[in-house]
């Protein structure tokens, strides 16, 4: 066997060891989450008959979503991974899927390398990451609830765009083409995420919009403007939250609120290894006769392993002027001006 042959023997033999070495770094993970439990409501009002009464639910999404998902990773070589995750939210009281579709919340497809990460398709909207700036880590009962949950929701036809960790910096960009042949603007959604993460704090500044059929922003709650602006600091056990979120909505109807304002602080305290206890307060102001609402909770979080815990939140809302904010992010509001308190208690699974 001549020299060539012997090279060109050593190369194949190198470039499928290559291959297979790659092969074995590649990785698919069936993962999710079952939550569920039970949850209360007083003063729920009836428009239709004036009255008001007390509301009992089994439920599955108050502490979290129930979910299930796969994702999955390959190494291409050169520092480059290929990446997807197809995940799906549901119900558990009743089967029933979060929305039209089964993988609702998540389904992208993506490459990372030194330079970031690339993905497209569907994804959670960047106003998500406030469960980071929220002590409940966005319960029903929490930072979404005096915006009636515009912090919720995702970007379908998403391409976005994360920088790698530049000392604890990140950037992430994304878009949500509206796919309208009338305006590229009709239906968008656009966000720009920066954080900052040290080791006993974090900082973070939120913005997205999202525009109606007609590219405008027509509505404070679900085509608006939405910017926050939020921090933590871990003292030991004790962990500090604040935050501030301010909506805007320039094209609504003359007359109608197209201005809110939200501002929040809490903790989370562990008490021991498995007791987390949580403690926080929310208040919203709405411009036009809005009104405005302070809300105030309490909650507890148990572990019984590293994938199981029981949970149990309670909080009491108060509404002023014409505000009917439920004390959970519902449509079980009380009578405008009215005030509402409410617990769930449960457990959730994670696998």
């Amino acid at each position: 066997m001549n020299k060539r042959m012997i090279r060109s023997a050593g190369l194949a033999a190198l470039a499928l060891g290559t291959a297979l070495a790659a092969q074995a770094q590649s990785s698919v993970t069936l993962y999710g989450r079952v939550v569920a439990g039970v949850d209360y409501q007083n003063n729920v009002y009836d428009p239709a008959t004036g009255g008001s009464g007390n509301l009992w639910r089994a439920v599955g999404n108050q502490w979290g979503t129930s979910m299930l998902g796969f994702k999955g990773e390959e190494d291409l070589g050169g520092g480059l991974h290929a990446l997807f995750t197809l995940e799906s939210g549901f119900s558990i009281d009743d089967a029933k899927f979060n929305g039209a579709g089964f993988f609702n919340r998540r389904t992208f497809v993506g490459l990372r390398s030194g330079w970031g990460t690339l993905k497209l398709g569907k994804d959670l909207s960047i106003s998500d990451a406030h469960w980071a700036l929220d002590p409940t880590g966005q319960q029903f009962i929490g930072s979404a609830t005096l915006v009636r949950g515009r912090n919720w929701g995702g970007h379908d036809n998403m391409i976005s765009y994360e920088t790698p960790s530049w000392g604890g910096l990140r950037v992430l960009a994304l878009t949500g083409l509206g796919e309208q042949p009338q305006g590229a603007s009709r239906l968008r959604k656009d966000a720009l995420s920066v954080s900052y993460t040290a080791p006993t704090f974090e900082l973070r500044a939120i913005y997205d919009v999202a525009r109606d059929a007609n590219g405008r922003f027509s509505d404070l709650y679900t085509t608006s403007r939405n910017l926050t602006l939020g921090g933590t600091v871990t003292l030991s056990a004790l962990k500090l939250f604040a935050g501030y979120e301010q909506l805007s909505a320039p094209d609504s109807a003359a007359g109608v609120p197209n201005k809110a304002r939200q501002y929040w602080m809490g903790a989370r305290y562990k008490v021991s290894g498995p007791l987390t206890l949580i403690g926080a307060g929310y208040r919203t102001t709405v411009n036009n006769g809005g009104g405005s609402a302070n809300l105030f909770m309490a909650g507890a979080d148990y572990a019984l392993s590293k994938r199981t815990l029981l949970y149990a939140s309670v909080g009491n809302v108060r509404n002023g002027g014409n505000a009917n904010f439920s004390v959970e992010t519902t449509n079980n509001n009380p009578a405008p001006g009215g005030s509402q308190t409410g617990f769930y208690v449960g457990m959730a699974h994670s696998f």
